[in-house]
């Protein structure tokens, strides 16, 4: 129970109360409910307050009901309820609550000792159950992504392509925090391009980070109408391999700074040694699309049922899934089997990466040329 293993964690560190404000945090302590209205802010509108003996709610009357009947129904503990008027001060709540006390919080809060970087160490090793939910969530995630790339024609704007994998997603009850589009040459200009109303012509994008319960998946897909240009078919195949590469090396016991490392040394087989630091190169994910960016640098080592994801990226081409670290090797949760792959052997191993979904040129006389 992930509320004891924070209480434990508590005594541990010598604090008296835990102050949850963050929305990924409220998610994972009550397996998967929410506690938001906006969804582009961390915080949300209903806090928990653990001490040792108590869970406390904290929120307004405004949504007190609808927290309570709809988001806290059956959660696995006990709970004490404290609200107040929309128009009052939460916060006043926490602080009379909490009087005398040394406490923690997750997010800036007066005084109390801001530790979300240990709570990221516990949230991002997954139980069964959240595995399982999260295996549903990238499947979903990655069909949605795959659907608008197969359903890219020319003519539509980015926009229009946005959309497809966007209702899809709502449709299956995911939550959008990032939706990426570029076709053409903004694809070679930006390696995080926003959707816009320019026109598709031969070669998009599609990028989707997708939160349900919490949990958030990440894929990226690549159409091209006609016959790809030499040039984009060998950044294909050399970027399949970089990213094999991280795979491979995301292991229990390696230090994740060491993946990147391993990632870089590839880009520079490629002949693109500085490529990697045109975009980040991803990290550790679930509660976060990604609970922190990997760099060289970076310590901590990788665990057993942690996800990654990993987002190498050359010129006009990027690889994109959601892996899970067990026992037997990584699981590839975004690989739905109805996409085309590169199989991509690696010291020893064979590592199915996403190709480019290649599709016939229209009659409208589309030579595939640019």
């Amino acid at each position: 129970m992930k509320i004891a293993k924070l209480r434990t964690w508590l005594k541990e560190q010598g604090l008296d109360a835990l102050l949850l404000l963050k929305r990924n945090n409220f998610s994972w302590v009550t397996n998967g409910r929410r506690n938001d209205i906006v969804q582009t802010t961390e915080l949300g509108v209903a806090n928990l307050l653990i001490t040792n003996d108590r869970v406390h709610l904290i929120t307004n009357q405004m949504e007190l009901k609808r927290i309570e009947e709809e988001e806290l129904l059956n959660v696995p503990f006990d709970y004490n309820v404290h609200s107040c008027e929309w128009y009052e001060k939460e916060s006043d709540l926490v602080r009379r609550l909490t009087e005398g006390m040394k406490c923690a919080a997750d997010a800036p809060f007066d005084d109390f000792i801001q530790v979300d970087q240990y709570l990221s160490e516990m949230r991002t090793v997954l139980t069964s159950e959240e595995e399982e939910k999260y295996e549903k969530l990238c499947m979903d995630t990655a069909l949605a992504v795959e659907k608008a790339a197969e359903s890219a024609e020319p003519g539509m704007t980015e926009f229009e392509i946005a959309s497809v994998a966007a209702q899809e997603i709502i449709c299956s009850g995911g939550r959008i925090q990032v939706l990426l589009t570029a076709s053409d040459e903004r694809i070679y200009l930006y390696r995080h391009p926003i959707p816009t109303g320019k026109i598709f012509e031969r070669h998009a994008m599609i990028v989707a980070c997708v939160e349900r319960e919490g949990l958030v998946a990440n894929v990226t897909r690549f159409v091209y109408i006609g016959e790809p240009p030499e040039v984009l078919l060998e950044n294909r195949n050399k970027l399949a391999r970089i990213d094999a590469a991280m795979i491979h090396h995301t292991r229990p016991g390696t230090v994740i700074g060491e993946i990147v490392k391993k990632g870089i040394a590839e880009y520079e087989r490629a002949g693109f040694p500085d490529d990697w630091k045109k975009l980040h190169q991803g990290g550790p994910t679930g509660y976060n699309s990604r609970e922190f960016i990997a760099i060289p640098s970076s310590p901590g080592t990788v665990q057993l049922n942690q996800p990654f994801t990993w987002n190498p990226a050359l010129p006009g081409i990027k690889s994109e899934d959601t892996i899970l670290v067990k026992k037997n090797g990584n699981h590839i949760l975004t690989k739905t089997g109805n996409w085309p792959y590169l199989e991509v052997e690696y010291e020893g191993q064979t590592y199915s990466r996403p190709d480019l979904l290649i599709k016939p040129a229209s009659a409208a006389g589309q030579d595939g040329e640019g």
